[in-house]
C-alpha cells in the first residue's frame, strides 16, 4: 500500500548561487557521500540541485516536515553500481520510519539544463 509521495522541482541556478554565497550550504545539507558525487560530476550545480529535490520530495512524501531529531543528512542519495539511485536512512529519520511500519522507498530523478525534479514513493506494509 502507498504511504505517500513527493515530488519536487528545484532551478539549478538557486542552488548554484546558495553554494556561491552560502558559506557551509553544501556540508549543512548534504553528506560526504552525497557531497562526492556531485562534486565529481562536470556540471556539480546540476547534481547538487537533483539531490536537494530528492530530499524535499522525500519530505513530502514522508508526512512530517524535519521532525525534532532529524537532519538533511538522516536521508541519504547514494546510487547503485548500475547507476539507480536510492535512499538510505539513518538516525531518527530511519527510526521514525520504522516505527510508522513504512517498507520500501523509491525515487526517480531528472534533470535538464535549467531544472532537476525528484519523485519520490514510499510504502507501507
Amino acid at each position: 500500500m502507498i504511504y505517500g509521495i513527493g515530488t519536487d522541482i528545484v532551478k539549478i541556478s538557486r542552488i548554484e548561487r546558495s553554494i556561491a554565497r552560502t558559506e557551509g550550504f553544501i556540508e549543512k545539507v548534504f553528506t560526504a557521500d552525497e557531497i562526492a558525487y556531485c562534486e565529481q560530476k562536470a556540471y556539480p550545480a546540476q547534481h547538487f540541485a537533483a539531490n536537494f529535490a530528492v530530499k524535499e520530495a522525500f519530505i513530502k512524501a514522508f508526512g512530517i516536515s524535519i521532525a525534532p531529531g532529524m537532519k538533511f543528512h538522516d536521508f541519504e542519495l547514494l546510487h547503485h553500481e548500475d547507476g539507480r539511485p536510492y535512499i538510505e536512512l539513518h538516525a531518527e529519520t530511519k527510526n521514525i520510519f520504522i516505527k510508522k511500519g513504512l517498507k520500501n522507498l523509491f525515487v526517480s530523478i531528472s534533470h535538464d539544463a535549467d531544472y532537476s525534479v525528484a519523485f519520490i514513493v514510499i510504502e507501507k506494509e
